[in-house]
């Protein structure tokens, strides 16, 4: 008996893309993709991008438009019609998110934009040459005059 459970054992051992594992003992690669992407959705995109690479199944819910959409501010088509003068239908979410996670300018390089990769948060800078004073029609508050008092 112990010699033919032993070859029923080897014969039900393959060898996959994980290296040589027992089937009877089911592994990461063995969740269902649709599975691992609600796990997916709840970490933060760093940390997806560190699962991507574990395996498949991983890989392919870190891919999904549900995981990304999550991560993506409320207002992100409004940042990037802003940005880009359009929104573009054809892309995924995960390159969205990559294209607003780095530092986009806008309204003549005088407002850059980006989203936290922490917090999904939306980051703005303003430039002083991007800020406007109202209330005072002295002019002389309206010109740009640099100095070297200031950094």
């Amino acid at each position: 008996m112990g010699v033919a459970h032993s070859d029923l054992h080897n014969d039900l051992s393959s060898s996959s893309c994980f290296g040589d594992r027992n089937i009877l003992k089911p592994g990461l690669g063995d969740l269902p993709e649709a599975c691992v992407a609600i796990i997916v959705e709840n970490l933060d995109p760093v940390e997806i991008c560190r699962f991507s690479k574990l395996n498949r199944a991983f890989r392919g819910a870190s891919w999904a438009d549900c995981v990304w959409e999550s991560k993506l501010p409320q207002n992100y088509r409004d940042v990037l019609e802003k940005i880009l003068g359009g929104f573009p239908e054809n892309l995924q979410k995960r390159h969205l998110y990559a294209f607003l996670s780095r530092i986009n300018s806008f309204d003549d390089a005088t407002k850059k934009v980006w989203i936290d990769k922490r917090t999904s948060g939306v980051c703005l800078s303003i430039s002083a040459k991007g800020l406007s004073i109202t209330g005072i029609d002295d002019r002389r508050y309206w010109s740009h005059i640099p100095t070297d008092e200031s950094r």
